[in-house]
């Protein structure tokens, strides 16, 4: 496996040979990620991760200062699944000049949800992408689902764009006791990890208070949040959107069979933890 620094050296180390498959990844990686390499393998060509801790989608107060960088760790994991080609940009070399040029996605998309309480942040997301997409030339893209929000700004972003590029979304790897795996879980204290859970148990609760034929989407939501807050979680929100475009689902959603999806973002401590679960 090899690990390129600079635009260049990818340039050279892809050029002549075909497309690869994509995971872009800021590092710190857990089997999630890996099982995105393992799914772009399978989709034939070369692989290629990107680890680039992109300091465009952290506000202010957030912990880019604290994310972990653990290149040497996640190079090792890359190489024993089978990715042949690493890029692994510094600062300078991705942002060598203040990245003024930015994408700007479609509020009804962006700022609601992760985007309400992360201002900016998927300005951030679709402009690093955008950039890695120009470097890496990708013919296909893996980003897990767990990131549901993500996933769609970026495929929209992709089409309104005419990229020729594949999104492909991976599916949300999950600990045995339930918990979706995320490079913050390990910012959580050993008491906190054990309670961690509780949100895939908050977002499973709402499923089944769908299945049982309540029609109450919002007492549905606000009894999850009631959940959590009795449980010392601080939630940003529990909530019922359509799958297709996060909006808030009509009044008859279930009885028509519109997809829906609910997605929850909450602090345990210092932490905070996103989930989701479609329904």
């Amino acid at each position: 496996m090899r690990v390129v620094h600079t635009v260049a050296d990818l340039r050279r180390a892809l050029a002549g040979g075909e497309p690869p498959a994509f995971v872009p990844t800021m590092g710190n990686l857990h089997t999630g990620h890996l099982q995105l390499v393992e799914q772009a393998r399978e989709l034939g060509g070369p692989v290629v991760v990107s680890i680039f801790v992109n300091r465009l989608q952290f506000q202010p107060h957030e912990d880019f200062d604290r994310y972990p960088r653990t290149l040497a760790r996640d190079c090792e994991q890359l190489e024993a699944v089978g990715c042949k080609l690493v890029f692994a940009p510094d600062e300078a070399e991705l942002y060598p000049r203040p990245q003024t040029y930015k994408v700007h996605p479609p509020a009804q998309l962006a700022d609601i949800l992760e985007g309400e309480f992360r201002p900016g942040f998927f300005v951030g997301v679709c402009t690093v992408v955008l950039k890695l997409f120009q470097c890496v030339q990708p013919r296909v893209a893996i980003f897990g689902k767990k990131d549901y929000q993500q996933f769609l700004v970026l495929k929209g972003m992709v089409e309104q764009l005419a990229l020729p590029v594949e999104v492909v979304p991976g599916e949300t790897a999950r600990a045995p006791d339930g918990l979706a795996l995320s490079s913050r879980n390990g910012y959580l204290s050993e008491a906190e990890r054990a309670e961690a859970p509780q949100l895939a148990r908050a977002l499973r609760g709402v499923q089944a208070a769908l299945q049982a034929g309540e029609r109450d989407l919002a007492a549905i939501e606000a009894r999850a949040m009631a959940t959590l807050r009795q449980r010392g979680w601080l939630p940003d929100y529990v909530s019922l959107r359509r799958r297709a475009d996060l909006q808030q689902p009509a009044a008859d959603a279930l009885a028509t069979g519109d997809p829906l999806v609910v997605l929850a973002a909450a602090k345990l401590g210092r932490t905070r933890l996103i989930d989701n679960l479609e329904v």
